[in-house]
């Protein structure tokens, strides 16, 4: 998980600014997101009075913190396995943090430190400029769009590209509830999900287990006779 919290800044990037600024009667100012069966899902009334620039500013912080949801879930599913960093002992994420090399953490500071740099370059306005700028956006900046995408997947068609900033959204929303459910039930009974897979498994298939383990003893036993 820390070494998915390290590189999440600079994950797959697959925003593109729109050719034309969207209008202000749009949902969200025109931004993805809005699909079936939520719609336009606002029950706490967020964006009544919202400007443009804090809307987008709240999508910019969504699509960052769903791409580091989409690579802490997916550590938490492999991190038990395999560790290509270092040697563990398995267990919960949270103690296997303090168990890290003093050099992956010094790896992990610069490397998140560096990634961090470069997203706030290429979409934040500079606070020393004006107070204006605090917190704030660039102007020109769409939220998201990091200029990252070595593997050139990126629709260039408009339809299809709203379609795949959905699909990262509804993926990056997930993996957030997701890396929070893993987080809350290593906390609660202090086992992995792989551990707590296997018990709720006997609790409902040991019963078939120890019947196919008696039956196949049985003929066993018979053909060596």
């Amino acid at each position: 998980m820390a070494l998915s919290l390290a590189v999440a800044p600079l994950s797959l990037n697959i925003a593109t600014p729109p050719s034309k600024p969207a209008a202000s009667s749009e949902f969200a100012y025109g931004l993805p997101g809005n699909i079936a069966p939520a719609g336009n899902w606002d029950p706490a009334n967020l964006l009544d009075g919202a400007t443009k620039s804090e809307v987008y500013r709240w999508r910019e912080a969504e699509i960052t913190h769903g791409r580091v949801g989409m690579l802490a879930s997916l550590g938490f599913l492999v991190q038990e396995f395999w560790h290509p960093l270092f040697t563990a002992d398995g267990g919960p994420a949270i103690e296997q943090i303090p168990k890290l090399p003093p050099a992956l953490w010094v790896a992990m500071t610069i490397g998140i430190g560096a990634a961090e740099a470069l997203r706030i370059q290429a979409g934040w306005a500079n606070p020393y400029e004006k107070m204006e700028n605090v917190q704030a956006l660039k102007p020109e900046y769409y939220p998201g769009d990091l200029g990252f995408d070595p593997l050139g997947l990126k629709p260039t068609d408009p339809t299809e590209l709203r379609a795949m900033q959905e699909k990262e959204l509804s993926h990056g929303r997930l993996a957030m509830l997701a890396a929070a459910g893993f987080m809350a039930q290593e906390a609660v009974t202090g086992a992995t999900w792989g551990a707590r897979d296997v018990s709720f498994e006997n609790v409902l298939l040991g019963g078939y287990f120890a019947q196919e383990s008696a039956e196949l003893a049985r003929d066993a036993a018979a053909s060596a006779l």
